[in-house]
């Protein structure tokens, strides 16, 4: 896409007529659609019916059939933008039934304001940017944020922006109106944010005399609005987010306030009570509807560094009410994260460094997801591309095409504002007078795996550097070529010298980037284009106050069918999918065997590597895979996790080239301690974060672990005590006559026999194995091992157990054996489990430890591949088919009781995941960005 431009517009978004010679508009040329061709005859369309269920109890909770798809899209997203983007009731014939209608809804308003606003030098212009923008939706390169696909082109108010903050002065008139004003932005779908830092604290006095009630008090009242407002009349619950001041008189009071409740929950739980996530009684329970985020200075941080003392100040007056002790304060935030996850922390030095509207006002206040960081009374119209689009068969990150996506893209972005509504008139006022866009992007996790990048690497920070730089570099050339056709926002003129600093400390920071072979051409591709914005902006100005974030991308992540959300690692390498038809599958993410391949591994290794994963979840001990490379699969959860500062090292890469700041939670393990988190925060400052939040593993109740039955209050001991000795386990002897069975074998060559005897119902009793000869050390280990595992069985211990014991332990002897059903045993007793579970377990119980007879494998892959019902495109992520493996493997059915990837990772983990179940289906969330999404309906606890 090219421009040409007049000098700079006097009143931005008036159309052409604004007291000059008459602007010329954008020349927009094809990079993706073909002339005389319209983007939807080039794709095969699909009927589908759409049926979801609620797995808590049954129930359907939507039924939309005959629905209109191409036929690469999944069915996941199918579910999700049915369900969720169409418009219309439901069996009424104004209900949308194709993805045509949905994006000719919303494309056709783009248009007609883009033609109304001067945008565009001529209506050919005009069309081919409609059917750019057709094709990119209907390809998944990119989606707008869900109010767009929510409002737009309906009879509803147009609002396009998901992402509010609002504000707060010290008087009763004000703080009944910020209760108001979120509650017609939660009523409305989306989240928003605010700072109470202007709020006098309880240590100060009223003018009549008495004492300030403080802003942890008024709390209490939006927290219980919050939770009683329904968002956008849905199941989920209100996004929300409140920050304080560092040097707040109350800020020891704020910090505690979630930690004090985590406490009291626990109290409650311990006594019988339902305090789950969603529970019965959860709702008595306050402050628990917001994200709480601590407003850190320069000057506290270098107080915490020095361990010296730190004011305390007066709102009113500004004088210092109080000192504090730095590192004990800092110590106490880095407590209560530890122990309930809030607060997050803000650093205002870096924010307010990075501010292009400084002369117009601080920026004080981040939305609900911490991404988007203005001035008060804004909003942030969002939207992000699918970054594995732009990887071509070749493993070449198409920097090009991807630069021209950007371009066309912020310019659609702002066009929205010429015709958006906004839920009050100073959030209107602001937005349409500073213009702020949040471009981001979604599934840079897989991407860097599918070039064969570590996510905690130099080489997996570059490339994700380089492709931030060039997008923020791409959206502020285009920034500057909007202002030379209609206009800079009209804040600019007041802001000009320090909207150009910023500029400059944004291609400052790309020249620092250090390339290395994957990334150096985007790298140069990026310099080119902001060299290009600096050139383009000195003239012009710019459209824009910023362009870009790093949103959690939930929902619209599985609209474009991304295995990654955001700035997120993969969760996991095998992945829930459901199958068209119905029915469900476990799947190794795609992005493995392209990793693989892209690493110089052959097809055959690919095969077996993919298949282990299959089987286990992850790569250690995959046969074939160095050890070198295991870090390419580390996951966000799993065998191997990424370090929690890995995810900080990465946010730091990123940070320079956005405008903004990015949405995302650092996970720690549960035996992190305050320590640990404290150099997470101190780290994120000196690495130059804009605001970081940690999770520790299990530090909250409200989740839906795997706990045990607690004994009821008031029961008494000694009964307990005696129970546990009456119901102590009985061993159960073998007759003496007993069914038995010898198997010999032979496991890399090593020979050897197992004899298992059994009850007259067929449980499994006893076993002896020989191996080795009589009297020697290895006979008579295998003896006692004999009996010790016979006495067990006898005992009651589930053979299950001991097969998910001692399978795929690795000793030798190991590899090949001469039983088909299973061809290759990492150890002896790897071999002799698998053979005791084929023998004596019921399909149900081997299905979900992954044991299988060479007999049951082959009908699998019969019924599930050789059935005209099944359909191969939906056993893929979505993206990047062309490069997917002819043979599926690591694909096998998946358990009945598994309905998403978290619940999958749990059955291979063995142990639960720190996940909510979703309000609307009861399938367990995943994390996205600092929220949970749920890949069963797409609903978020966020507000994007």
């Amino acid at each position: 896409m090219t421009e040409t431009a007049g000098p700079p517009a006097a009143a931005p978004g008036r159309g052409r007529k604004t007291g000059r010679t008459e602007r010329r508009g954008l020349t927009v040329e094809r990079v993706h659609t073909t002339a005389g061709v319209h983007p939807y005859d080039e794709v095969t369309w699909q009927r589908r019916d759409v049926v979801m269920t609620n797995w808590r109890d049954g129930t359907v909770n939507f039924e939309q059939r005959g629905v209109e798809f191409p036929d690469f899209w999944s069915i996941n997203a199918t579910n999700i933008v049915t369900s969720k983007y169409f418009r219309g009731a439901v069996g009424s014939p104004k209900r949308e039934s194709s993805l045509r209608q949905l994006i000719d809804r919303v494309v056709a308003v783009y248009h007609r304001s883009g033609l109304e606003h001067g945008y565009f030098a001529t209506d050919d212009d005009a069309e081919i940017f409609a059917h750019e923008l057709t094709w990119m939706l209907l390809h998944q390169v990119f989606s707008f944020n869900s109010p767009v696909w929510f409002n737009v082109g309906t009879t509803s108010p147009q609002q396009v922006s998901a992402c509010f903050i609002l504000s707060v002065d010290d008087t009763m008139e004000s703080i009944l109106n910020w209760y108001r004003e979120e509650g017609l932005i939660f009523k409305g779908g989306s989240g928003a944010g605010l700072n109470l830092s202007r709020i006098r604290s309880s240590k100060e006095l009223l003018s009549s005399g008495g004492t300030a009630s403080g802003p942890v008090s008024f709390m209490r009242g939006a927290d219980a609005s919050a939770g009683t407002i329904k968002s956008g009349g849905a199941t989920r619950r209100a996004a929300k987010m409140v920050v304080l001041d560092v040097d707040h008189p109350d800020i020891e009071e704020f910090v505690q306030t979630k930690a004090k409740e985590e406490a009291k929950i626990r109290v409650l739980r311990d006594a019988g009570f339902d305090m789950d996530l969603g529970g019965s009684d959860i709702a008595s329970v306050q402050y628990q509807n917001a994200n709480n985020s601590v407003r850190v200075t320069d000057e506290f941080m270098r107080a915490v560094e020095s361990g010296s003392e730190f004011g305390l100040r007066a709102r009113m007056t500004g004088e210092v009410i109080d000192t504090v002790d730095a590192t004990k304060l800092f110590r106490g935030i880095a407590k209560a994260a530890w122990e309930c996850a809030d607060p997050g922390i803000q650093y205002d030095g870096t924010i307010n460094d990075w501010h292009t509207c400084p002369e117009s006002g601080r920026i004080s206040a981040s939305n609900p997801c911490s991404e988007y960081m203005h001035l008060d009374n804004s909003s942030c119209n969002l939207a992000s591309l699918n970054l594995l689009t732009f990887l071509g068969g070749d493993g070449r990150f198409d920097a090009a095409r991807f630069q021209k996506s950007v371009e066309l893209i912020i310019t659609a972005m702002d066009i929205s504002i010429c015709f958006a509504d906004f839920p009050t008139e100073p959030i209107a006022d602001t937005t349409r007078r500073f213009r702020q866009l949040g471009i981001g992007y979604a599934n840079l996790g897989a991407l860097l795996m599918a070039t064969g990048h570590a996510y905690d690497s130099e080489g997996g920070r570059s490339l994700a550097a380089a492709i931030t730089s060039l997008m923020t570099g791409a959206a502020y050339k285009r920034s500057a070529e909007l202002a030379g056709v209609v206009g800079p926002y009209d804040g600019y003129a007041r802001n000009a010298e320090p909207h150009q600093r910023v500029m400059r400390k944004h291609s400052a920071a790309n020249d620092d980037v250090r390339t290395l072979p994957a990334s150096a051409d985007i790298h140069r591709q990026a310099t080119v284009a902001w060299r290009e914005a600096l050139a383009v902006g000195a003239v012009n100005g710019w459209r824009n106050a910023q362009a870009s974030v790093l949103a959690p991308t939930g929902t619209i992540g599985l609209m474009m069918d991304c295995d990654t959300t955001g700035i997120e690692p993969d969760l996991a390498l095998v992945k829930f999918k459901k199958l068209v038809g119905g029915g469900s599958m476990q799947i190794v993410n795609q992005t493995v065997p392209r990793a693989l391949d892209k690493l110089g591994y052959q097809g055959e290794q690919i095969e077996a590597i993919v298949e282990f994963v299959g089987e286990h979840g992850h790569v250690v001990d995959a046969p074939g895979l160095r050890r070198e490379h295991y870090e390419v699969f580390d996951c966000a959860m799993g065998q191997r996790v990424i370090a929690a500062m890995g995810h900080v090292r990465m946010m730091a890469a990123v940070q320079p080239f956005l405008s903004g700041a990015i949405s995302k939670t650092v996970n720690m393990p549960e035996t992190a301690t305050v320590e640990d988190v404290e150099k997470i925060y101190l780290e994120g400052w000196r690495l130059g974060l804009k605001a970081l939040a940690i999770y520790r593993d299990n530090c909250k109740v409200g989740q839906p672990l795997s706990a045990g039955k607690t004994a009821k209050p008031g029961t008494d001991t000694a009964e307990t005590a005696k129970a546990a000795v009456e119901y102590r386990p009985v061993r159960k002897r073998l007759p003496k006559k007993r069914p038995s069975q010898t198997v010999s074998f032979t496991v890399g060559g090593a020979e050897g026999y197992l004899t298992s005897g059994s009850y007259p119902d067929d449980g499994l009793g006893e076993i002896f194995v020989k191996l080795g000869k009589q009297g020697s050390t290895l006979a008579g280990v295998m003896d006692a091992f004999s009996m010790s595992i016979s006495v067990g069985l006898q005992y009651g211990i589930p053979l299950e157990f001991y097969v998910s014991k001692f399978s795929n332990l690795r000793f030798e002897p190991a590899g090949m054996t001469d039983d088909p059903d299973v061809r290759i045993a990492t150890s002896v007793m790897d071999y002799l489990f698998r053979r005791l579970a084929l023998d004596y377990l019921p399909y149900e119980k081997r299905e979900q430890l992954g044991v299988f007879s060479a007999e049951e494998r082959t009908a699998q892959v019969a019924e599930s591949y050789g059935s005209a019902e099944v359909d191969l495109e939906e056993l893929r992520s979505g993206v990047g088919h062309d490069t997917a493996p002819a043979t599926p493997v690591g694909v096998t059915p998946a358990p009945v009781e598994v309905h998403s990837s978290t619940e999958l990772l749990e059955l291979h983990l063995g142990k639960a995941a720190d996940a909510p179940l979703c309000m609307t289906c009861g399938t367990k969330m995943r994390p996205a960005g600092s929220c949970y999404l749920c890949e069963g309906c797409g609903s978020t606890s966020g507000c994007s």
